[in-house]
């Protein structure tokens, strides 16, 4: 009997949410798939991209609740390619940006395994784009910067430089540890007045885009019920766009 030829496997950034965010690459890479295996917050319409034949296997994670190993995840990509299958690793943004793409690159390679990436809008590229805050401007901010809260140590990172003025820090999975980040950036020297921005379900349904100060991101973020997907935009670009004035008014109300 003849062995299968060996498949194939294409990482996918997914965006950040929306359906119509996806590049024509990326639509008919989903067209193509045998196998697609997605992160859990990829919106269905993404997902019936894929043929009717195609099979569907869910990775979600969650905070401190894996449904498989990052390991396990690499393993399953090589063994349904082994197995003949165009594989499309489907994952919300860019799979180069907190995606862990590298990691399963790593994996079909050491497997042998051809492997591509297609890139896809970032969630802090999209999240920002709705909400009509540049990341960058001419007259504030030069240089930006992403970094992840959500992660071990994190009094120990060490992010000097990476806020101030003529800066942009945009926090990936930072909205548990809010207060936290507050605390780090100020402890830093960051002025508590800082202009922050809090970027909730980007490009997604009830989306919202909300504006407050550093000292008063924790509280914002527990008043306003905030929950992920969020970004977290600390510096003074996060005072322009669209975002909503209400958390700037309840610091001030807080502080008078």
């Amino acid at each position: 009997m003849k062995e299968p030829d060996i498949g194939r496997v294409i990482l996918v950034g997914a965006g950040p949410g929306a359906p119509d965010l996806l590049t024509l690459r990326a639509a008919r890479a989903l067209a193509a798939a045998d196998v697609v295996v997605h992160d859990g917050l990829i919106d269905p319409a993404v997902l019936d991209l894929a043929p009717p034949h195609a099979r569907r296997i869910s990775v979600a994670k969650q905070r401190a609740r894996h449904t498989l190993s990052q390991d396990k995840i690499g393993d399953l990509l090589v063994t349904e390619a082994r197995a003949g299958n165009l594989v499309v690793r489907l994952k919300g943004g860019d799979p180069f940006v907190f995606g862990r793409g590298g990691e399963e690159v790593a994996a079909c390679r050491a497997a042998d395994i051809a492997v591509e990436v297609i890139p896809g809008v970032s969630s802090a590229l999209g999240a920002a784009a709705e909400a009509l805050l540049p990341l960058t401007h001419r007259d504030h901010a030069s240089s930006v910067s992403f970094v992840a809260g959500q992660c071990k140590g994190l009094s120990d990172q060490n992010w000097a430089g990476l806020a101030g003025k003529g800066r942009t820090l945009v926090i990936y999975m930072g909205v548990s540890a809010a207060d936290a980040i507050a605390e780090k950036l100020i402890a830093d020297g960051l002025s508590p007045d800082t202009p922050c921005a809090i970027l909730e379900r980007g490009t997604l349904p009830g989306s919202r885009a909300l504006r407050t100060l550093l000292a008063d991101l924790g509280g914002a973020v527990v008043r306003e019920k905030i929950a992920s997907p969020a970004l977290l935009v600390v510096g003074d670009v996060a005072a322009l766009g669209t975002a909503d004035n209400v958390l700037i008014r309840l610091t001030q109300s807080i502080d008078a």
